[in-house]
């Protein structure tokens, strides 16, 4: 199974790829499956966040025109804080989702990419408390499928590496409430875009997840182009065998369904 399971298109405001543009390039190079995940993130965006209505209108007008050459899932990225949580449940009520991100974009609405959250804290201080949101998150919302790009904070830490063993005593709460709540993880493959030194989450972190017992396991490019669909997947794949994991999910009616890596 060829599957990328985090796509943005146009109904998310940082892309401006078209549907369309996504699913027909997805056919060119050889996807079977792909997942929309558009950005959803109440708390610091209004009018910004993904259009429902015409979001799912125009995906189901791709599923009939890409039948049986590609299957499209209807996703969404949820980026959850504890005070948006009834919000997302709403819509987790209101719409047909194959599957949900559950994602960590922000904290208490100042936001990573803009260094608003890191201002004034030291390294420790805004890795530890990234983290630590994340646990509260996980503890308390539980409509999703999979986590999104765990480490996600080295993307946006000027201080350059923070070490593993440093954050892996909240990376265990984090991964034993997910395995717990039968859920999952994913392998975002955006940190080859980003020159990331390791991947996304990084193999230390996916390690511990194997050995917790965790078997739900998504991959997905994180793109907001057409250029990087399907970006290093097979790549990750490989990895992820010589780890010990056998089997990768894709998802349909929020149900896990395993494949062969």
């Amino acid at each position: 199974m060829q599957a990328d399971y985090h796509v943005h298109t146009y109904y998310s405001d940082d892309s401006e790829c078209p549907m369309e543009a996504m699913a027909k390039k997805a056919v060119q190079v050889g996807l079977e499956e792909i997942a929309f995940t558009e950005h959803v993130d109440y708390g610091v965006k209004t009018d910004l966040n993904c259009d429902y209505e015409n979001y799912f209108k125009e995906l189901e007008r791709i599923r009939q025109k890409y039948q049986g050459k590609l299957t499209v899932r209807a996703g969404i990225e949820f980026g959850v804080q504890l005070h948006t949580m009834e919000r997302f449940q709403q819509d987790y009520e209101k719409y047909p989702f194959d599957f949900v991100i559950l994602s960590n974009h922000q904290v208490d609405d100042r936001e990573f990419w803009n260094y608003e959250f890191q201002k004034g804290k030291t390294q420790e201080e805004f890795q530890c408390a990234y983290y630590e949101a994340t646990y509260e998150v996980v503890k308390r919302y539980k409509n999703y499928s999979v986590l999104g790009h765990l480490d996600m904070i080295k993307r946006y830490d000027q201080h350059g590496e923070y070490p593993d063993e440093k954050i892996m005593g909240f990376v265990d709460k984090i991964l034993g409430q997910v395995i717990a709540d039968g859920k999952g993880i994913e392998v975002n493959t955006s940190s080859f875009k980003y020159g990331l030194k390791d991947l996304m989450p990084s193999r230390a972190i996916l390690r511990r997840y194997y050995e917790l017992g965790g078997k739900i396991l998504t991959i997905g490019s994180d793109t907001h182009d057409t250029v990087h669909l399907g970006d290093h997947i097979e790549d990750v794949k490989e990895i992820l065998k010589k780890i010990g994991f056998r089997k990768f999910c894709t998802f349909e009616n929020m149900i896990p369904v395993y494949w062969e890596l």
